[in-house]
This record gives structure tokens, sequence and C-alpha cells, in this order.
């Protein structure tokens, strides 16, 4: 199974903040969304058709950004942009990854979020949630395929 089949399946919306907005506001998105990244990124230029830019991905913030930030910064929230706290060393994956190599991946970084990129721009996130679950589902749908098979004989 790729990342593909698991786009496919779960859908490839991703919550984005631009890079000057205060870590409040992203708290909020977080919550709204129920989500536990955002992808920090601003629309790039238009095209010369009028259509919009391709987004420039400056990074990504999580939950434990925000709670890393909570705990250095004797500061509110509100004061604070996310650019200040987000992560900007970016690790991506593709859409023909398998799911075994992105939860290898991710597993190694120790990474929960995973941005997907296809030709440079960006088409889906995952997480290791996400990543889980499809090996479970795999491994439940083998188990009742093996237990028909010996249940045959």
């Amino acid at each position: 199974m790729t990342v593909q089949d698991l786009l496919n399946g779960k859908g490839n919306a991703v919550y984005t903040i631009r890079p000057k907005s205060s870590l409040g506001e992203a708290v909020e998105r977080l919550v709204e969304y129920n989500v536990g990244s955002l992808m920090v990124a601003e629309p790039g230029e238009a095209r010369p058709d009028g259509s919009p830019g391709d987004l420039r991905l400056y990074g990504i913030i999580t939950e434990r950004d925000v709670l890393r930030a909570v705990a250095s910064f004797q500061e509110p929230l509100t004061t604070l942009e996310v650019r200040e706290v987000m992560s900007s060393r970016l690790v991506t994956g593709q859409l023909h990854d398998s799911v075994e190599h992105v939860m290898g991946l991710m597993t190694e970084r120790r990474i929960r979020h995973l941005p997907i990129l296809h030709e440079g721009r960006l088409v889906g996130l995952i997480s290791i949630g996400d990543v889980v679950k499809t090996q479970h589902q795999q491994m439940a749908m083998e188990n009742h395929y093996l237990k028909n098979y010996i249940q045959s004989w």
C-alpha cells in the first residue's frame, strides 16, 4: 500500500497558518480543526493566468511545538509568532512511498506528522495515527483471509 492509497482513503485536506500569525491563533486553529499540526505557509505569486500560485512552505507547527513554547517563554501566546517556534526542517514523504517506508521514517525521525509532496507541491499530510490505522486495517484483512483459507481445509 502506498501513501497515495492512504490519502485516497482519508482525504488530502491540509490546514495552514502564516509564519507571522500569533501562537494564540495557531492554538485556535488546532482546536477548531481538531488537528495536531498546521503547515506554516504563504501563497506564492499568482500565475500569469491570474490563478493562485503554489504554497511557499516554511515549516510545520505542532501541538508539541506549542507546549515547548509555553514552557520556554514567559509571554502570552498572542505575543509570540508561529515562525519563532515552528519546526523549519521539514521531513517529507512522496505519494509513491510505501506505508511501511513512511512508518519507519516517522519512527526513526520521531515525528508524528509528515507532509506529502508531489513534484514539489504539498498534496497532503499524514499522521502516525493514519499510518497505524492503515496498517491495522491491512493486517485485519490479511488475518480474515488466512482464517477463511485455513477453515476451508
